[in-house]
């Protein structure tokens, strides 16, 4: 049997993503991440292509590839549902640090544990592969908090996708240091971002400008590929190319701020308003492929003997257990008291797999087991699941609370409303018998 024949590889897409589309549909009653669901199929496959197909497949190629795409689709899924209003200011703020604190803490931490565990390990290599398992995973978290409050589904919005952002530019500017001959260091670091930022903003205003302008129906993927364009170009020169597509989605979500007064003249409201809902559907839509099938060759590539070694369960719950003391103390601070059950909502995923295979030879450490890779990812999103489940639970409770006092109140209202009309009617028949004792005397 052929398994990697045409026809067969159709019809094995397909019954994948059917497959997803029902643990979406499981995710959201369980809020087991259907991430989890989409790595374990892979897992099972991978030992159903063995016995069709001995030879061992390569699919480091294929995952880099999804892994690209996925990233841009799931930032700009994010950005467009962002609002930039003043009264959003400091969350958004808040947002920010609480990621950016929450990174470079937990990379620390995690490479300490590397570099202790791993003999081979030199504390750079260690800031390298700490940081991918440092990184939010906005590709789980966006779908998994709709549940919540709209205070602390946006806080996760904004926190992961800042989280996913400045993850990226930290792996790349660790990259840069290990030629010194290239490295430009923190100034260069510091240019890089301002000329990355311009450079989004004139894309932004461009695309806008020139796409409201098309008449053909058939724009939107030629939209797409002119953001994947300038994300590759960006990356060819070693731009943080990410925020090139995020800038692009909060200009396009929020064009009455980025065209104020007169500059609107240059809108057509009816046009854009068009382009930015088709584009967060299709957005949307390719995200959920693309995802999918990023976890599912995922957990075809992945070795899951490692995840039985002593070793790996070890330096893996170390590091795990570093990632909520730091985001316990992080929200403590910037939060307060109400922090569950953001606490626990900080799975690794997409881009912890991405960097992982984009870290450079020079830097590889052959003892390092990519058992901790599936491990941290699996523990995160199964305490997220738990999480959810037990917030759910105490939502459920809270509003049963809140309908019981309702019916009370309810029944008490009743009451009162029956006893007025008793004493109404017995006031009636009162006065009718004085009257008529009156007419009779």
């Amino acid at each position: 049997m052929d398994l990697l024949s045409s026809y067969n590889l159709i019809i094995e897409a397909s019954i994948i993503i059917i497959l997803s589309f029902w643990f979406n549909g499981i995710s959201k009653k369980t809020n087991i991440p259907s991430v989890l669901m989409l790595i374990v199929l892979g897992i099972i496959l991978q030992y159903v292509l063995k016995y069709f197909v001995p030879e061992t497949l390569d699919f480091s190629g294929g995952l880099e590839l999804l892994g690209i795409v996925g990233l841009i689709m799931i930032v700009l899924e994010a950005a467009l549902e962002l609002e930039l209003k003043r009264e959003k200011l400091v969350p958004i703020l808040k947002s920010m640090a609480i990621a950016l604190i929450g990174l470079v803490g937990s990379a620390w931490v995690a490479a300490l544990i590397l570099f202790q565990f791993i003999p081979e390990m030199s504390m750079q290599s260690a800031w390298l592969y700490a940081t991918p398992l440092s990184i939010l995973s906005s590709a789980i978290i966006i779908p998994s908090v709709s549940g919540l409050s709209e205070a602390k589904k946006e806080f996760h919005i904004y926190e992961s996708t800042f989280s996913d952002i400045m993850g990226i530019m930290m792996f790349y500017y660790l990259i840069g240091g290990l030629n010194p001959a290239e490295d430009a260091g923190a100034t260069g670091f510091a240019g890089n971002l301002i000329l990355t930022i311009v450079i989004g903003l004139v894309a932004s205003y461009a695309i806008i400008l020139i796409f409201q302008q098309i008449k053909s129906q058939a724009k939107l993927f030629l939209l797409i590929a002119v953001l994947l364009l300038l994300y590759a170009i960006g990356k060819k020169f070693h731009l943080s190319s990410l925020i090139i597509i995020l800038i692009f989605g909060l200009v396009i979500a929020n064009v009455k701020l980025f065209f104020p007064g007169k500059m609107a003249v240059f809108l057509e409201n009816e046009k854009l308003n068009q382009i930015y809902h088709e584009l967060h559907i299709i957005t949307l839509e390719t995200a959920f492929v693309v995802r999918t099938f990023f976890f599912v060759v995922f957990g075809l590539s992945i070795a899951i003997t490692s995840l039985f070694s002593l070793n790996v369960a070890l330096i893996s719950l170390l590091i795990v257990v570093s990632i909520y003391a730091i985001r316990f103390l992080i929200l403590k601070v910037f939060v307060g008291k109400d922090i569950l059950p953001q606490l626990f909502v900080a799975p690794r995923g997409l881009i912890t797999v991405l960097l992982f295979y984009a870290i450079p030879v020079e830097a590889q450490v052959e003892n390092f087991e990519s058992g901790i890779l599936l491990f941290v990812i699996i523990a995160t999103s199964l305490v997220m699941t738990w999480a959810m489940i037990k917030d759910k639970k105490k939502m459920s409770t809270l509003l049963d609370e809140i309908d019981e006092e309702y019916k009370d109140r309810n029944e008490a209202e009743d009451i009162l409303r029956e006893k007025k009309e008793s004493d109404l009617i017995e006031k009636h028949e009162s006065n009718s018998e004085s009257t008529e004792e009156t007419e009779g005397t």
